[in-house]
């Protein structure tokens, strides 16, 4: 049974860059292409992204089986490591990751978290 995960983030990016990128890079690994159709086929999921000056935070939630956690986890972490990611107007957003770890669930999150296991 599908449960609810989140995984958390920390990247550099210059303050002109776009912060939807790294969110976008996530679908990529989780999905195939950032525009599909739903649902997501390994892991339906949320991220949010916040500037604080050249460092921005991600978190992740995400729903699936609990032993393909570690890959989806995996997969977030692989798309993160990357250099940045190349846009539909051929821009192209640049980023370092600077941290990333397993995180609860928080309970603002938990409507969220449900829909997303619903699918």
């Amino acid at each position: 049974m599908r449960r609810a995960f989140a995984h958390e983030a920390v990247v550099a990016m210059d303050p002109g860059e776009d912060i939807r990128a790294p969110g976008a890079a996530v679908t990529v690994a989780l999905c195939g292409h950032w525009e599909h159709r739903p649902p997501c086929p390994l892991a339906p999921h949320h991220t949010d992204a916040r500037r604080s000056g050249a460092r921005v935070r991600l978190r992740v939630l995400f729903a699936g089986e609990p032993d393909a956690e570690a890959g989806v986890r995996a997969r977030i972490e692989q798309a993160l490591s990357g250099p940045g990611l190349t846009g539909p107007d051929g821009v192209t957003t640049r980023w370092r990751l600077l941290s990333a770890r397993p995180s609860a669930v928080r309970a603002g999150e938990a409507g969220h978290a449900e829909r997303l296991v619903r699918g």
